[in-house]
């Protein structure tokens, strides 16, 4: 009888094109792989002390996809931001989606959803009031998605992407 935690989560699969892949918790090996799917994905980039930031301190929200080669196709990772309350003198905590990606070759499979579904509950255990991202306002997909797991339009962010592309701050009340 094993007493260590599991840290993989079931395996999903597409059945429009067997689609196989596996959620799990990042490990310090997966970083690599998590920055070649960010550098070839995303415009924003990341040095490595930031992922593995990220990974010391929120473990069990980093997330990566893998397929049956064990390749990452895709990964989320959180962080919790501890602010002021505008209403009163107490520190809140948001749950803040740094950065989810996933490979352009299996996208519109679910794995941002259930990448998303599987991390949320994981970064709510750090006592946060609300989910918090930002997302360009020319991402209509990843809009679409959150909208569907009822994150809203909270306000834009003018010029907050490096090449001056404004985003959207989305919220998800807890």
């Amino acid at each position: 009888m094993g007493t260590e935690k599991e840290t993989r989560i079931p395996s999903y699969e597409n059945k429009m094109d067997n689609t196989t892949y596996t959620l799990r918790e990042c490990t310090l090996d997966d970083l690599e792989g998590v920055i070649e799917v960010n550098e070839k994905e995303l415009p924003e980039d990341y040095p490595y002390f930031f992922y593995k930031s990220i990974l010391d301190n929120f473990p069990e929200s980093f997330l990566i996809a893998v397929n049956n080669e064990n390749k990452i196709i895709g990964y989320i990772m959180w962080r919790v931001e501890r602010i002021p309350s505008m209403n009163s003198l107490k520190i809140i905590n948001k749950g803040h989606l740094v950065s989810i990606a996933v490979l352009e070759e299996y996208r519109r499979k679910g794995i941002a959803t259930n990448l998303l579904k599987k991390s949320m509950p994981k970064i709510k255990q750090k006592n946060i009031i609300e989910y918090v991202l930002e997302v360009r306002i020319s991402n209509h997909g990843a809009i679409d998605l959150y909208k569907e797991m009822g994150y809203k339009i909270d306000s834009i962010k003018k010029k907050y992407y490096r090449d001056g592309e404004n985003a959207y701050y989305m919220i998800k009340k807890i």
